[in-house]
Order: structure tokens, then sequence, then C-alpha cells
């Protein structure tokens, strides 16, 4: 069940006398408890971590103070309270989930529950893993890219105004990333914002005038595709924040890019850079070529091909072996005579490798696709990995069953 539906659902706070020791505030509902371990902060938050009662999981619980200027004024107030709503609405992907938000008004505090990712934010995760395959930052960046393309198609539409690696969580099993911390999100109304808000190093030029759109957030995305790449923050180089804005208002881009000698990388992070009126939206840079190199994930356009038979002897017995092949995707079979089939599938993993897994195929009761689908859920592989799957089995059943017929034996 989804835990925000479940929230919904729940009319009652649970039992007091239940209560979980060692937490420090519930939320007005009671499902929701927090502890006094931070997990992470910001300049105007802290996050600690919490427990979700009713699904059992642990979840990230962060409090922002809220700006006098604000508290003091009941329509603004009200403004923050409907932008907090609007925001549950969310529901995608690569977005992470909000659970539950209220405002303190005797405190002064934004209370929003999510989420926990215990792999951290894409900064630390990057920090951590020095050695990463490009294949697997483009895989990051299509998410990201996704996430910002959900977004920016609301209406109104959103603006994140201050996406960063830091505010990219990732979830190191399977290599999903999310896009997540929207304090700083805007509502666009209108053409023109006003508000000046965000982290100065990932913060496009036009932002300082206050007359921007959505477009501020692919260049943000482009300072995150540099830091993924080069490991180092954008504008290090800089002596203070006065510096950075000089550079910036003059258009000179962060010392690290000259570290990326790929070509094709250095041309796709500048394009998300370039001059508002040339910046390219997520849609558009979801079809560059840059990022379509791994594309037999989502459509790929190769055809099953079968690449090896080999002669195996097992107890005496000889049967072959045959390998077909789609794309990146290898599957191996037996021909042996028996059921269920022992197959071998390596397919691609989110960190440029590969990995291999073992699977019983029964030929008399499992179809391709119920197989495929039982894969991609339990690895967690990407949705078009579903049709490259069950097209590999379906090449597999079709010269198994004639090598069976061929052996004069019945199907079992």
């Amino acid at each position: 069940m989804d835990p925000v539906e479940a929230e919904e659902q729940q009319t009652e706070p649970p039992d007091e006398d239940d209560e979980e020791e060692g937490f420090v505030e519930k939320d007005p509902t009671g499902r929701f408890i927090r502890y006094d371990e931070v997990v992470g902060f910001g300049a105007v938050k802290i996050v600690y971590k919490a427990f979700d009662k009713l699904e059992g999981v642990e979840v990230a619980w962060s409090q922002s103070q809220i700006n006098d200027s604000v508290m003091g004024c009941s329509t603004k107030m009200e403004q923050l309270n409907t932008e907090i709503q609007l925001l549950r609405t969310l529901r995608h992907k690569n977005i992470v989930k909000l659970f539950a938000s209220w405002v303190d008004e005797d405190k002064g505090i934004v209370n929003i529950v999510t989420e926990y990712f215990t792999s951290g934010s894409l900064r630390q995760y990057r920090k951590k893993h020095k050695k990463v395959d490009m294949k697997a930052m483009r895989r990051w960046a299509v998410q990201i890219l996704t996430g910002l393309e959900y977004l920016h198609s609301q209406n109104p539409t959103i603006i994140h105004r201050d996406l960063k690696c830091d505010n990219v969580f990732i979830n190191g099993n399977h290599g999903k990333v999310k896009i997540g911390d929207f304090g700083l999100a805007t509502f666009m109304q209108q053409q023109k914002t006003q508000s000046i808000k965000g982290t100065l190093e990932f913060m496009a030029p036009e932002l300082y005038t206050g007359n921007y759109n959505e477009l501020v957030d692919i260049y943000a995305f482009g300072m995150c595709m540099l830091e993924m790449v080069t490991c180092e923050y954008p504008y290090s180089e800089c002596q203070g924040m006065g510096h950075i804005f000089k550079n910036v208002s003059q258009g000179k881009k962060p010392a690290a890019l000259n570290k990326v000698k790929d070509v094709e990388v250095r041309s796709f992070i500048e394009s998300c850079l370039a001059p508002a009126s040339e910046r390219l939206p997520a849609n558009e840079l979801l079809k560059s070529s840059f990022l379509k190199k791994d594309e037999p994930l989502s459509a790929s356009p190769f055809s099953v091909s079968l690449v090896e038979i080999e002669d195996v002897t097992t107890d005496g017995d000889r049967y072959d072996s045959f390998v077909f092949r789609k794309g990146e995707f290898l599957l191996k079979g037996h021909m042996e005579v028996t059921n269920p089939v022992v197959l071998s599938l390596r397919f691609p993993d989110p960190y440029g490798g590969f990995k291999t897994a073992e699977f019983p195929l029964d030929v008399a009761k499992d179809t391709g696709l119920s197989v495929a689908m039982e894969m991609a859920e339990q690895f967690e592989l990407p949705q078009g990995s579903i049709e490259i799957i069950t097209e590999l089995i379906g090449a597999f059943l079709l010269v198994v069953i004639q090598y069976w017929r061929r052996s004069c034996v019945s199907m079992p």
C-alpha cells in the first residue's frame, strides 16, 4: 500500500500505550515518530531519522524554520500551506515520495516526512565511489531529467530552484535516483518570478535578475553533471561568494569544466549551461544522442541473434547449449530434455557493469512475458528490459521445442 494512501485511510491515531520508546516527537496523526538522530541538514533545515509505524519502515523527517515575514502575514501563510499540499500530490518514480507535511505555527516550523535513502545524496555517493563508469552516470542523468520533465509539465509549472547533487538521492542497491528537497520550489503562476533563492554555484545567471523560468533547473542539472563527472564542486577555485557571483554574472564557466576530456560529455554539459535563450528543456535533452547510447534498455533496435552453440556433456549425455543476444542482454540455455529448463541471463547493471542470474523456466506453464516481468521486478530492471527478455526467451523456446521434437521426446 502506498504510504500516502495509507495515511488517508487511517482515521484514528494508534494507541499511545504502544508508542515506541526513544522518540522525541510525533506527527498530528500519531503515525510518524521522530528520533533525535540527525541524518542531514541544510542552510535552513535539519533532517532527522523517523519511523512510519503503519508501514513499519524508516522515513526522513525534515524541519525548516519559517521566515518571520511569512509568519506575520496570513496571506503568505495560506500560500505556504497551499504549496505544501500541492507538493504532496506529486507522484513520479524519480521524485522523492512525500508522505506527510504540516506547519507548526506555534514553533514557526514546516515539517515534511519523506522517503529515507540509506545511501544518502548523489554527492555523498559519488564521493564514496570514485570509480563510476560514464554509462552509470548517463543513467543517473536520464532519471534526473525525467523527474525534471515531470515537474516542468505540471500546471502550474514547478521549478525546483535548488537542484544539486546534495538534493538528488540514490538507492545504492540498484542505482535509482530521485529528486528531493523542495524547500525552495516555486509554482510558476506567471511567466516571470521575482524571488532570488538557491545555491550560488548552481544558480543560472538569469536567477540573479529575478526574471527566469523552469530552464534554471536545466542549468543546475548541468552543474550536477559536471560534479558527477569530475567529483569537484563547481567554482571550487573561487575565493568566496563574491568571486563566484562575478564569474557567473560574466558567463565564466567553472574551472572543473576544463577537466572533462571527453568531447561528447563536455558538449552535453555545455549545452545545459548555455544562455537561457539557447538552453533546451528536459524533454529535448532526453532525446540527445549522448543519453541515447544505452537505448537498448528503452526501445532496442536490435533483433535477437544466435551467437554461440556449445557441445555440453553431463553424466555421459551430450547435448547442445545455445546463447542468444539482444543488445547487451545474453540468454544461455541447455537443450537437455528436462522441465523446468534452467536459463542464465546476463544483463547490464546500473553501475556500467553486468550481472548474471539463473532462473527456471517451466516450458509447460511459463510464458516469456511472465518470467520477464518477474525478473524485472526482482532485479529492478528498467521497463524496456521486459520486452528484451521476453523476446530472448521466445527465441529460446522456438529452438528448444524444435530440438526436443527432433529428439523424439514427448514434452513433460
